[in-house]
């Protein structure tokens, strides 16, 4: 496995772990709520503009992980988007760059 193989799949592991340690950490808290995590999404303009990239990359990467597995025939390369969807895109990106690298038979 190459260098950039390697810090592509590192980077999905730290993607995948850190944001979601985090909002585990918030759901179990005391009060931790879904609705509550939505309504901190929207506290100020700024948090919001933050969510609202983090989305607008998650529908990008999506549609283009559809674009070039239609075109690569990399039918792995679709298990990043629930990666995507569920996780996140600090998951999903580099869980897409690492497979998308892969040597392709």
């Amino acid at each position: 496995m190459s260098g950039l193989r390697l810090t592509y799949l590192t980077l999905a592991g730290i993607g995948a772990v850190w944001p979601m340690w985090l909002f585990l950490a918030y759901l179990t808290a005391a009060g931790g709520s879904l609705p509550g995590m939505i309504a901190l999404w929207t506290a100020n303009d700024a948090v919001t503009g933050l969510a609202l990239d983090l989305m607008i990359s998650a529908a990008v990467l999506v549609v283009w992980c559809l674009a070039e597995t239609l075109v690569r025939r990399n039918w792995l390369a679709l298990v990043t988007i629930p990666a995507t969807l569920f996780v996140g895109v600090s998951f999903g990106l580099p869980l897409y760059l690492f497979l998308r690298t892969r040597p392709v038979s």
